[in-house]
């Protein structure tokens, strides 16, 4: 099963658009880039909450666990997107490119979900573990 043209076509234009980029081997590095640097916010923010909480063992020992679980998620949701066993076949020399916005955009969520912790308003009733 091949990604929809129109998945492909947008995340050329995403990578494209934030890249000087002349060949695929050079919109693959862009894209895989910009993962990096996702993948960099994501355990910064991770370590601050880390610190923040550093009192606090049973959130800190839930959070591991959901971090995790949220691993498991992403790998699982890009199999899901991407399925076939030879991927450079399937979906050819764009693929690095493809699986790297992917990557990006769910780790780009995830850092936005755990900035939660972060970000803590006065009053949130409902904010559970959150605290100031």
């Amino acid at each position: 099963m091949n990604p929809s043209p129109s998945l492909l076509a947008l995340s050329l234009l995403l990578v494209i658009g934030t890249s000087q980029a002349q060949t695929q081997s050079d919109l693959n590095q862009s894209a895989c880039a910009e993962l990096e640097a996702a993948d960099a916010e994501l355990h910064s923010v991770y370590r601050e909450i880390r610190e923040r909480y550093r009192d606090e063992a049973l959130f800190l020992d839930t959070l591991k666990t959901a971090q995790r679980a949220w691993i498991a998620f992403r790998d699982a949701e890009l199999a899901a997107l991407y399925p076939a066993q030879d991927k450079q076949i399937e979906y050819g020399s764009m693929y690095p490119m493809c699986e790297c916005t992917t990557l990006a955009g769910l780790t780009r969520e995830r850092t936005a979900q755990l900035r939660g912790w972060l970000d803590v308003e006065e009053g949130d009733g409902c904010g559970g573990s959150r605290r100031l």
